[in-house]
Parts: structure tokens; C-alpha cells; sequence
């Protein structure tokens, strides 16, 4: 099947499916985006349906769009007919949940708890969301584009111009440190 018609024939199987075909010329994917109420039923309908026979789960991953929320991206393969599917979603910001997958494809287990680490986004029935590369101390979802990178702080842009100063934005960012983050002449080499 050609990616368009792996995207198609599982859009038809989902309420609210749209497809599309990724970019990457040869290796392009269908893509199918779906309601977080259908996450559900799309990934099974990849996994079930025959002629799409998506028995491996090979990633999962979030993608923060800002305003728009967050996009939930799987990728699916079928290792008997060798293609491929991207199924995503989009969870809103004020409140990032959807189901999880791992009664359907186990090995989603750890890309969930990862999302959930990075993002901050809730995988309703995952057996364990429990930290998984973070500290325990650590505060905040280092992915989010609002997360102020510790980094920026303690040295400085290393390009001509500041991030919004392009011309394409607003003005120049005021550097600021993340909470604990003690300010540049406090610690390290003097």
C-alpha cells in the first residue's frame, strides 16, 4: 500500500480521521490525525485491521504547539506488509490528557512515562507514570517552550542577535533564571 493509502484506508475506520502523507519524498509516511477521543480507537484500528497489520510499536512522542496545545505523535509498522503510519492528536493546554496505549502496544510504556516526564501530559490507565530521567527534585516540564533552560542563564547567546530579535518578533527576551538557579557571580569559576 502507498503511504496515502495507508493514511486513507485508516481515516475511514475512525471518527473525524483526516489523512495526509508526511514529507521525506521516499520515505514518506501516511498520517492521520485524529480527536483525543478516537486516540483510542485509531491505534487499535491500525493494529487489527489486516491490510494495515500495524503490529509494531515503534515511537511515541508530544510536540508543544503553544496555544494550539499539544500534538501526540505514534508511530506505527507493519513488519508484514513494511509500511508505516504516523496517528496524532492534539490535547489542550490547560488540561494535556489522553489514554494510554500500553494495553494495546506494551512497549509504548516507556515512551508515555517520558512524555508524561517532559511534557507534562497525563496517559489516563498507564500502569506507572513514575519518573523516569529527571531527579526527583526537579520541578517543571523541561520540553514545554516556556521552560527557561538554565543554560541561557549562566552563559550567554553565542548569536548575533538575541532570540525575537530577528525582525519576525517581539523585542529582546529579558534573561531569567529558573527557580534555584543561582545567578552567575554566586557559583562556579570566579
Amino acid at each position: 500500500m502507498t503511504p496515502e493509502e495507508v493514511g486513507t484506508r485508516l481515516a475511514g475506520q475512525v471518527t473525524d480521521g483526516v489523512a495526509t502523507v508526511s514529507g521525506g519524498g521516499p520515505y514518506a509516511r501516511g498520517t492521520v490525525d485524529v480527536p483525543p477521543d478516537a486516540w483510542i480507537a485509531a491505534l487499535t484500528a491500525a493494529r487489527d485491521d489486516a491490510d494495515l497489520a500495524c503490529d509494531f510499536f515503534d515511537w511515541l512522542s508530544a510536540v508543544d504547539e503553544l496555544d494550539a496545545g499539544f500534538a501526540i505523535v505514534a508511530h506505527l509498522w507493519s513488519t508484514s506488509w513494511r509500511h508505516g503510519v504516523l496517528v496524532r492528536t492534539v490535547v489542550p493546554r490547560n488540561e494535556p490528557a489522553v489514554q494510554s496505549v500500553v494495553s494495546i502496544y506494551p512497549g509504548a510504556a516507556w515512551h508515555e512515562r517520558e512524555t508524561h516526564e517532559m511534557f507534562g501530559i497525563d496517559f489516563a490507565g498507564h500502569p506507572g507514570l513514575a519518573p523516569l530521567l529527571l531527579p526527583p527534585e526537579f520541578e517543571g516540564h523541561p520540553l514545554r517552550k516556556e521552560f527557561v533552560l538554565a543554560s541561557r542563564v549562566a552563559k550567554a547567546w553565542p548569536g548575533a542577535k538575541e532570540p525575537g530579535e530577528s525582525g519576525h518578533g517581539g523585542g529582546k527576551r529579558a534573561p531569567m533564571r529558573p527557580p534555584g538557579v543561582p545567578a552567575p557571580g554566586e557559583w562556579g569559576p570566579a
